[in-house]
């Protein structure tokens, strides 16, 4: 059977991309056999409106690093949730060929968090200040959890690597890591955090699914923190994006 609806991700050297992967299984499996998944690896977002012209078959797209904020210029519409979080990663084909974005993200950090989260879980620290880290962010707000952005270079909305010390892990009991630090093939990187404070009152959590375990986890699972990887919540926001382009 010929494949006429075209699934696709938007990303940046995404060779490695778990989408592709999981998409192919799903359709395979559930026997969607009329649909395909293909990778839009480009090197700018320039490049998006030639992939709309040569892809008229095109029904939805998950979008990544580095493009979850840049895309925003090129779409029709948002979702409320999206415009608020200010990041997309779902696009939607509309029946009038109009693209609207969506954030699934949120919700699939939100699901993949919820399980670990104990009474003393009350701040959290983000590590990165990208798409991924203002979805985090936004899941965060709505499980009424305080948290606090750490960048590079302190700004109005976040603090530097600098200033994060014993009494900052006092107050902050679940850190994330939004950043791309650490993922294959530069599995030896990691946050610059003082990782001997980490206890077991702590949660890490890290975005990257690719090493299973990277540095970040490792060596916060050595001090007894309770720690997870970004796969489970790939999963949650994967399969939310199947219901939204099928909306």
């Amino acid at each position: 059977m010929q494949a006429n609806k075209k699934f696709g991700l938007l990303g940046k050297n995404i060779s490695y991309s778990f989408s592709k992967k999981y998409f192919s299984e799903k359709f395979s499996q559930d026997l969607f056999d009329d649909c395909v998944y293909e990778n839009f690896d480009i090197q700018d977002i320039a490049e998006f409106p030639e992939i709309l012209k040569n892809n008229q078959d095109l029904k939805g797209l998950n979008v990544t690093i580095p493009y979850k904020e840049v895309i925003i210029p090129y779409l029709d519409s948002m979702s409320d949730k999206a415009f608020r979080i200010g990041a997309v990663n779902v696009i939607r084909f509309t029946k009038k060929g109009n693209l609207k974005g969506y954030n699934s993200d949120c919700y699939g950090f939100k699901k993949s968090l919820e399980p670990l989260l104990q009474p003393h879980h009350k701040k959290a620290l983000i590590l990165g200040t990208g798409g991924a880290a203002k979805a985090v962010a936004f899941a965060l707000q709505e499980l009424g959890i305080f948290y606090t952005y750490v960048s590079r270079e302190a700004t109005e909305n976040a603090i530097d690597y600098n200033r994060i010390n014993a009494t900052t892990f006092d107050n902050f009991q679940i850190i994330i890591n939004c950043t791309p630090l650490g993922t294959s093939p530069n599995i030896k990187e990691f946050p610059p955090i003082p990782y001997e404070f980490f206890t077991d009152k702590h949660i890490a959590f890290d975005l990257i699914y690719n090493p299973e375990e990277t540095q970040f986890l490792k060596k916060a699972k050595k001090k007894g923190a309770t720690t997870k990887n970004g796969y489970e919540m790939l999963v949650f926001q994967a399969e939310k994006a199947w219901k939204i382009w099928n909306k």
